[in-house]
Parts: C-alpha cells; structure tokens; sequence
C-alpha cells in the first residue's frame, strides 16, 4: 500500500485528516507536526507522498517543499490550502509542490487528487534509455472525445522529456499535470461542453469511468460526437511546447481570477488553469478561447536540484 505523511502543526486538524484517510482509503497514513519533523521522519522512512499545511512553526509549508525538492526530489507534494493563502500556496507551487487541495474541499477532493498525483509520479521507465538518445521528437494527434486516451497520451509525453533529461523527476511530475489538466479541459469543457458546475458534480465519477452516462449521452450526439481534440507535441532539447485545440466554443479566458487572488483556490473555476499557468513557463490562448499554447523551457544547470535517489 502506498504510504502518506501527513504534516500539521494543528492536531485536530492533522487527526482529521489521518483519521479520514484510514478510514476512506488504502494509503498508510503516518504523520508530523513541521517541516523539521517531517524530514527526521523521513531518514528512517520515505513516504510516497507528502500533504502538507502552509502554516506551521519551526519549518512552514513552503519551507518544507524546498527542501523536499533538494533531499527528496522524487516524493510528491501535495499542498493543504486555506483561504487567504493564495499568494503563500502559489509560491509553493512554483518551488515544487504537486498539486492542492482547499480544506474547505478535503472530503471530496482530497482522495482523486492524492491517486492522480501518485499516477503520474510512477509512470512507467521502460523506454528511458531509448529515448535519451533523442535529440528532438514532434507529434500530433487527432483525439476522438475519450477519456481513456488523456492518461496514455500524458504518460508518454512523460517518458519523453524524462528520456531526454529536459527536466528533473518534479519538472516532470508537474508537465504531466499541466498537460493532463489542458487536455480535461479540451474534452469536458471544450468538445463534450459540461459546464463547471456538472463536472464538480461528478468530476471524481468520470474520471474513475463511474459516470459513464453524462460523458456517452454527449460522445453519441452531434454534434459533440464529430469533434476532436487537436494535440501537437513538440520537444528538443531547448524547449517543449504543447498546442492543444478542441472543437468547442471556446470561453472567455479573461473570466478566470487570479491564482493568487483571494479565494481563488477555493472554487473549482479555475483550478486547472491555475496549474497550467504556474506549472508551464508561458501559457496563451487564442481568441476564441479553444486553443492553449503552453511553453517548458529546459531548467538550466542548478535550477533543477538533483540529489541521490530516494
């Protein structure tokens, strides 16, 4: 079973989590009160994933997840978002952190986020030796409106620019959840247009293949069933740059709040711009809005901290 550490200063709120989570799912739940402890912890036993506060004693959020990504570079984080600490919780998310889930959301974001982050983290290192002999990859896909084909396509962008050294095992983790997070958007919003407000509904049940009703009633009528999901993949040595377009209407970019506004990661609007935009180095839409170009240029030589395997 994989394995948590969960880190609050509050023990009633660290309690609540570890108890939700023994309760709810198959992870192993162990837990700390700082960032200090967090690491003791660790040199006996290294978690496969780290859900952490932002404002702790001794050793914060933010703290902890730099030096994660210096010690650990290869366990994911996962930020504990509280209204009012958008700006703390973005800067968290630039030094490395994975994702976030608002505590106001616990009980129903937490879980999918935890199995989706921990998904990416293991992809899959077959091809690595192969693909470290490429000096430059280009490819475009025409995708039909299934969500059976996101993971696959995300999991090979992956062993791309991890074959290619482009970026380190957290530069890695992070493209995939952006790419991942435009390509949701592309299909769910764009091609089979579900509204925000059906896709928090039932968000967790599509993506588990448990709501299969809302995404085939769309997928079988026109004209969303006639739609792709255009997809250009382009990545050298220098820079990756990913080109997705659907065939939606597209929306107004422009309706999104900031990510760090207050109480901007709170609501599901948002979300997973948010993500593309601090995770990717440029991210531009086109006019109508169904078009995103997003950006990765290769970190240079001491921006990517490397440490032994962990």
């Amino acid at each position: 079973m994989p394995k948590v550490l969960v880190v609050d200063d509050s023990k009633v709120d660290r309690r609540l989590v570890c108890e939700f989570l023994r309760k709810e799912s198959q992870w192993t739940v162990e837990d700390a009160a700082n960032g200090v402890e967090a690491l003791a912890r660790m040199k006996d036993s290294v978690p496969d994933l780290i859900l952490t506060d932002l404002n702790m004693p001794v050793m914060d959020g933010l703290e902890l997840v730099t030096a994660m990504r210096e010690r650990y570079p290869r366990v994911p984080v996962i930020l504990i978002t509280a209204y009012g600490s958008e700006t703390l919780a973005t800067e968290a998310l630039r030094r490395g952190a994975s994702s976030y889930v608002p505590k106001s959301q616990l009980a129903d974001r937490l879980l999918d986020t935890m199995d989706e982050v921990l998904s990416l983290a293991h992809a899959d290192r077959t091809y690595e030796k192969l693909i470290s002999c490429l000096a430059r990859t280009e490819f475009t896909f025409l995708l039909e409106p299934d969500p059976a084909l996101i993971d696959p396509l995300v999991d090979l962008v992956q062993k791309m620019v991890a074959g290619m050294d482009f970026v380190d095992f957290t530069g890695r983790l992070r493209i995939g959840i952006a790419l991942k997070e435009s390509l949701l958007n592309a299909l769910f919003h764009g091609t089979l247009e579900i509204s925000p407000e059906q896709m928090e509904q039932v968000e967790h049940k599509l993506l588990d293949d448990q709501e299969a009703s809302l995404v085939e009633q769309r997928r079988s009528q026109s004209p969303y069933r006639d739609r792709k999901i255009f997809v250009d993949v382009r990545i050298s040595k220098s820079e990756a740059r990913f080109v997705i377009r659907d065939e939606g209407r597209g929306f107004d970019v422009s309706s999104f709040p900031d990510p760090e506004a207050p109480g901007a990661l709170e609501g599901e609007k948002g979300r997973g711009l948010s993500l593309m935009r601090t995770f990717m180095d440029d991210v531009t839409f086109n006019d109508a809005g169904n078009e995103v170009t997003m950006i990765k240029r290769r970190e240079h030589e001491g921006d990517a901290p490397k440490s032994p395997s962990s």
